[in-house]
This record gives C-alpha cells, sequence and structure tokens, in this order.
C-alpha cells in the first residue's frame, strides 16, 4: 500500500511544480477563458492546466515503471497505450484551448485515439456476467471505442465549476483504486500489483495537486486539455478491471458474479454520467445539438438557485463519494445492509442538499461576467459585472495586472477575483 502511496505523492509533487509553470505559459501567450453568458468566472482565466495534470500522471507512471514490485504491470503494453493515450489527448485538448475547435472535428480525434487504443489492447473483450463474450474483435474495438468516448465527453461536461471536475476524478479514483486492490486480493492473486490500481493513483495525484490551484476561486482551469484526459484515464481503468475478473473465482458471492463488476466502474463517474444523459436529453427535446454550449448542467442548476461556487462543488462531491462508498462496501459486506445504509445516506445528503439552497433563483443571473449582469455575493467574494475585452489586445501578461478586473493574490497562488465587501 505504501507503494502505491508514493505514486500518489509525486504525480501531486509534480503537479504542483509545473502548474504555476503552465499558468505563466499561458498568460504569454493569451491562452484565457473570456466572458461568455453561460459562464460564473468574473475575469477571463488561463486554462491548458491539463498539461500539468497530465506530466504529474505520465511521470508518476514512469517511475512505477522503474519500481521491481510493478514489473509484472509493466510487461504489458496495456499500461503504456493508456499513457499515450493521455497524451494524445492533453495534445488534442490543448489545440482545443488555443483554438477552440468545431466538436465534429474534437469527436473525430477522440475517437481517433480512442481506436488505436482499443487495438492495442484497452478494449472489452468479455463481460463478467456469466462470462458473456464479445462475439468479435471488431465488435469490441466498437464497444470499447463507444465506452471511451462517452466517459470523456461526461468527464467534460461536469467541467464547469472551480474544482469540481478535479475532485470528483479524485473521489472516483480512490474508490477505483480501493475496488481494484480489494478485488485483486479476493482473486487469491500472486502480486496485488494491478495495471488498474497503478493509473488510478497516479491520476488521484495529479487531480489533488491542481485542485491546490483550481478550488474556487481558481488561479487556473484544466481545460479540455485536462478533463477530457481525466475521463480518458478513468475510463481505461474501468475497460482495464473489467477484463482482468475471472467470476469463476467470485462464485462465493453470485451477486458480485452477475452486477458488480461491470457496475462499478460506472458508479465511480455516476454524477458526470447523469449529467451528460440529463443535459443531452434536456437539449435534444429543446430542439438543439447535444453540444451545444450553455446553462443546463447540473451545477449551473443548483448555483443558479441560491447556491454558493464553493456549496455546490461540496454537494456533488458528497453525492459521488456517496455513490462511490456504496460501489465499493459491496465487495465487504453483504448486499441488503449496504443497501440500507446507502438509503439513509441519500436521505440525509438529499435533506443537505435542499435545506442548503435559499430556495430563490439569482434574478438576472446569466453568469458573473456577462454586461448586464447583477451584482452577486459568492462565498464572501463581491463579483461585479464587467464589460467584455477584446482578450488578444487587452490581455498580454505585461498589462494583465493593470486590466479593468480586481484581482489579489493568496498565499497559494491563487487570485481572488473580486472586490472585498
Amino acid at each position: 500500500m505504501r507503494i502505491y502511496l508514493l505514486l500518489l505523492l509525486f504525480a501531486m509533487a509534480v503537479t504542483v511544480v509545473l502548474t504555476p509553470l503552465v499558468r505563466r505559459l499561458a498568460l504569454a501567450f493569451n491562452v484565457l477563458t473570456p466572458l461568455r453568458e453561460r459562464d460564473v468566472h468574473s475575469v477571463p482565466t488561463p486554462r491548458m492546466g491539463g498539461i500539468a495534470m497530465t506530466a504529474g500522471f505520465a511521470f508518476s507512471l514512469l517511475l512505477a515503471s522503474k519500481i521491481p514490485y510493478f514489473s509484472s504491470v509493466f510487461a504489458s503494453s496495456v499500461v503504456w497505450t493508456v499513457l499515450f493515450g493521455a497524451i494524445a489527448f492533453c495534445i488534442l485538448g490543448a489545440v482545443d484551448d488555443v483554438w477552440e475547435l468545431d466538436w465534429m472535428a474534437k469527436l473525430a480525434g477522440q475517437i481517433l485515439i480512442t481506436g488505436v487504443m482499443a487495438m492495442n489492447g484497452v478494449q472489452l473483450i468479455s463481460f463478467p456476467i456469466a462470462g458473456l463474450t464479445i462475439g468479435s474483435s471488431r465488435l469490441s474495438i466498437l464497444v470499447s471505442v463507444l465506452v471511451m468516448v462517452t466517459i470523456v465527453n461526461a468527464v467534460n461536461f461536469i467541467d464547469g465549476l472551480d474544482g469540481l471536475a478535479a475532485g470528483i476524478v479524485a473521489i472516483g479514483g480512490l474508490s477505483f483504486f480501493a475496488y481494484s486492490y480489494l478485488l485483486i486480493r479476493m482473486m487469491d492473486s500472486a502480486s496485488y500489483a494491478t495495471s488498474a490500481a497503478v493509473i488510478m493513483m497516479a491520476l488521484v495525484g495529479a487531480c489533488l495537486g491542481f485542485l491546490w490551484f483550481n478550488f474556487h476561486p481558481a488561479s487556473i482551469f484544466m481545460g479540455d486539455s485536462g478533463a477530457m484526459v481525466l475521463g480518458l484515464v478513468i475510463a481505461s481503468a474501468g475497460i482495464i478491471v473489467t477484463g482482468q475478473i475471472r467470476p469463476t473465482q467470485l462464485e462465493a458471492n453470485p451477486f458480485l458474479t452477475a452486477v458488480l463488476p461491470i457496475m462499478l466502474p460506472f458508479v465511480v463517474i455516476l454524477i458526470p454520467l447523469v449529467d451528460l444523459i440529463v443535459t443531452a436529453l434536456g437539449r435534444l427535446f429543446q430542439g438543439k445539438s447535444p453540444f451545444t454550449a450553455d446553462r443546463t448542467h447540473l451545477h449551473d442548476r443548483l448555483l443558479d438557485y441560491g447556491h454558493s461556487h464553493r456549496g455546490v462543488v461540496g454537494v456533488l462531491w458528497l453525492w459521488s463519494a456517496l455513490a462511490c462508498v456504496v460501489g465499493v462496501s459491496l465487495l465487504l459486506l453483504p448486499p441488503v445492509l449496504v443497501f440500507i445504509f446507502g438509503g439513509i445516506g441519500i436521505l440525509v445528503l438529499s435533506i443537505i442538499t435542499w435545506a442548503s439552497f435559499p430556495g430563490w433563483r439569482r434574478e438576472g443571473h446569466k453568469g458573473s461576467g456577462v454586461p448586464g449582469g447583477k451584482t452577486l455575493v459568492d462565498d464572501g467574494i463581491q463579483i461585479i459585472s464587467k464589460p467584455k475585452i477584446p482578450l488578444r489586445e487587452n490581455l498580454q501578461p505585461s498589462k494583465l495586472a493593470n486590466h479593468p478586473f480586481p484581482s489579489t493574490h493568496s498565499h497559494k497562488g491563487r487570485h481572488v477575483d473580486a472586490e472585498k465587501n
């Protein structure tokens, strides 16, 4: 267990060191998230933080490859394939962060990269439900690509508030690590070193390191170069775990054999998946493209009903943690007992969620930075809407300190974009 903790801490340290450098690079090249009607940030904010996260993830895997304990993990090409996919997605996301690709071009890139990964070992060969096997290699690749692309976009959809995506993926990653580690012990394997566990600890470390700069008020956003990588890695880990399960070794618990192995990889990203489904269906019913950018995500709805920025993030973290704890507990406790405590948890969280909202809608709220928006106080920070400015002309690094938005810097390197009350 300690050696896994080493991977987490190393990934976190690399991410913490590199994020300020990436932020300066984003400022130097004016790669900033502008003020749009759907946004809640009050000033243009640097993005491409995913580059630092991907570097932390990659260097942690490289460290693991040099540790004898993980020699069996790196004997196959699966981990290297995931690393290739993460770097490729980071490049695709960075290009999108800079030039804002058309959604079709971005989707084509996602399919191409995941297709290459599927053909190189990251694919669903069989489901552990009664030993069901996918009928052909082409179908296996198709299903694997569909799963990875869906989860990539689910995580990308949820990346709308400071710290939300990184926190939810960190919670899911820790749960996934516990799941894969406990599962391999239950199957009496000769070694407790698994590909999924190594990948998850490196991912969690990168998320925790980035949260130091990304928790509200964020000084940098991960951008698509980060959100898509998070989705890809956690999807890949789910596919890897599913392929490693041998149902005959879990016959002592029929429930585990029938349901849990295929269910839990999706439980750990329950909130992003629910947001993807609800938001996409809502847009389709309104005659819009499911890729239309608007304020219909779960976090947007919660924010509009009076919760603070940190409050919404905290509530969604709690719901994600509850789903993950229930899922992992099924490996250790009788299902009936888990469902009882899960039901109690749902009741308690429902009360916390609804009791936390003032019950009134933010009048005129269209995103904090939109001209004509109302003055809001969020987490003790007064946000006043400002007119849009041409980013390429007025937000060069040399002029950033003097731009018309108030800004101060905290000791963590995060700037607070607000005026004091």
